[in-house]
């Protein structure tokens, strides 16, 4: 009988009816099926998991944070105070002798190089003929540029920092800044800088000095 229902199909046929009587009854369970029925007041929003004890206060992750503030000894920086001399102030605030030595330095040589640079521009033009090229008159310019720039450049910002040097000491040693103090450190750094030339050098590069400080101390005073 298996052979002959192997080829008559009768258990095919068989099993078609099984699986299709199963099908059938799972449909049927299916549609017999109920949900259970939402509750909103049950379901979990931003704030369950967001919450403060999930994150920690940022104040708490300051090096400084837990020292009692009360008792606690802060630093006072004598660095930061200004000068307190009489006469010491000037356009920037100044803290002492540093603060001088820096700004004075700085000041005079950019504005030396700035004067040297146009003086040998200047004389670049005059120097390179009227029908020279373009780039044989701006070679000319640009010579003249990095002779005359750099040396005025560098003399001044030397007597700008044995004059501060000086000036500072002076200040120092009178316990104030005034007109005398500039005048007489112009005068020493300005022989002290021609001092291998000669006497007479020495004399004429003083009066210059000197008589720039002088300039600036009145300068100072009418308006700082």
């Amino acid at each position: 009988m298996s052979l002959w229902g192997t080829l008559t199909g009768q258990r095919s046929s068989s099993s078609s009816s099984s699986s299709s009587s199963s099908a059938s009854s799972s449909t049927r369970q299916d549609s017999t099926f109920q949900p259970t029925p939402f509750d909103p007041s049950t379901a979990q929003d931003v704030s369950s998991f967001l919450n403060e004890a999930t994150f920690p206060d940022p104040s708490q992750l300051h090096p400084l944070a837990g020292l009692n503030q009360q008792t606690l000894d802060y630093l006072s920086l004598e660095e930061s105070a200004l000068s307190d001399l009489p006469g010491s102030r000037s356009a920037l605030p100044s803290r002492g002798w540093s603060d001088d030595l820096c700004y004075g330095t700085g000041v005079t040589y950019l504005t030396a190089l700035t004067i040297g640079g146009t003086w040998g521009m200047i004389e670049g033009f005059n120097r390179s003929p009227a029908g020279a090229p373009p780039k044989l008159r701006l070679n000319s310019v640009l010579n003249s540029v990095t002779r005359r720039g750099p040396f005025l450049g560098n003399s001044a910002g030397v007597i700008a920092m044995v004059y501060n040097g000086i000036n500072s000491t002076i200040g120092h040693w009178r316990g104030k800044h005034d007109s005398a103090n500039s005048v007489v450190a112009g005068a020493l750094s300005g022989m002290l800088f021609k001092s291998t030339r000669g006497v007479r050098p020495m004399m004429i590069s003083g009066g210059l000095v000197a008589g720039a400080a002088g300039a600036w101390a009145v300068t100072r005073k009418t308006l700082f």
